[in-house]
């Protein structure tokens, strides 16, 4: 009897830690972006650790931004990409948490 309850509550607990995690993952990765493309605006002295924290953001964010570059064209040294690929990720974070909803 007491186990009928525990199940859907059980349930609506996994799909809500489901649902922050996307929120948080999609939340750091826009962050990474930012901070990506900051660096690539401003540029600082060598430093051993900036190149670091430079060569990181690109191994992580341009692989993604490279599949909304194909597609959006740069309006001469303005590149659009970063602000689509992050509309895209937050419109895809909005149907994974609906999707998460719905199943749970």
């Amino acid at each position: 009897m007491g186990g009928s309850t525990v199940i859907p509550s059980l349930l609506a607990d996994v799909g809500s830690s489901l649902q922050r995690f996307v929120d948080v993952f999609v939340g750091v990765y826009i962050l990474l972006v930012f901070a990506y493309v900051l660096l690539s605006w401003i540029r600082l002295p060598y430093s051993p650790l900036v190149e670091r924290v430079r060569r990181f953001l690109y191994d992580i964010c341009d692989p993604y931004l490279r599949l909304f570059r194909r597609v959006v064209p740069a309006l001469g040294p303005l590149d659009l990409s970063p602000i689509v690929a992050i509309f895209a990720l937050v419109i895809a974070q909005r149907l994974v948490n609906a999707l998460i909803e719905r199943i749970l």
